[in-house]
């Protein structure tokens, strides 16, 4: 079984609210559109809406889908200070289930198609002897840090195609999964 863990931490510091803002014309705003993808994933066993912010907890209680299990979050992991390896570190403590696929609101065209896709693709992979899958964008262009390319060698030619450069993958926090286990054994190094 999968268990979707929806971390939505109270005190956003680039835009206030951005979980329950009001976004495109939805009332709840970003969490509502990801628990309306969340619910329409057919694979998704239960939904762990995880938050310090009971605005939050509240729009999410009002849901009446029995999927959704509401985790107030201790506020020492829900701070600007808490690291992404603590709240990893806190997962296994309240979701019991074998698998585990992470997400956030904040990547809103990810929808229940994708994640039903996700989820094929990830026990498609388990089976090919990896433990875990996540989602990233494939950058194959031109891509500099500030002093010279990264993504290609301008000494063996200037300007290549872009088809021949080596891909990058940049990681988007759109989903992450793997087995409670990993989150157990190795809980460092799942980011």
């Amino acid at each position: 079984m999968i268990t979707a863990f929806l971390p939505c931490r109270k005190g956003s510091q680039r835009i206030s609210d951005k979980n329950i803002k009001d976004f495109s014309g939805i009332k709840g705003g970003l969490l509502r559109i990801k628990l309306n993808q969340l619910k329409n994933s057919s694979l998704i066993h239960s939904i762990v809406v995880s938050s310090n912010d009971e605005r939050v907890l509240e729009l999410a209680s009002k849901d009446k889908d029995s999927r959704i299990v509401l985790d107030e979050r201790p506020d020492h992991l829900g701070s600007c200070a808490t690291t992404t390896d603590d709240l990893i570190k806190y997962v296994p403590t309240i979701i019991s289930d074998e698998h585990i696929i992470w997400t956030h609101v904040t990547s809103p065209f990810i929808t229940d198609i994708d994640y039903n896709k996700i989820i094929d693709s990830y026990f498609s992979v388990l089976q090919q002897g990896y433990d875990s899958l996540m989602t990233a964008h494939k950058l194959q262009g031109f891509i500099w840090n500030e002093y010279h390319p990264v993504s290609y060698n301008r000494d063996e030619l200037k300007w290549p195609m872009t088809q021949k450069i080596k891909p990058l993958y940049e990681v988007d926090s759109g989903a992450f999964i793997t087995t409670r286990d990993n989150y157990i054994n190795f809980p460092t190094e799942l980011e």
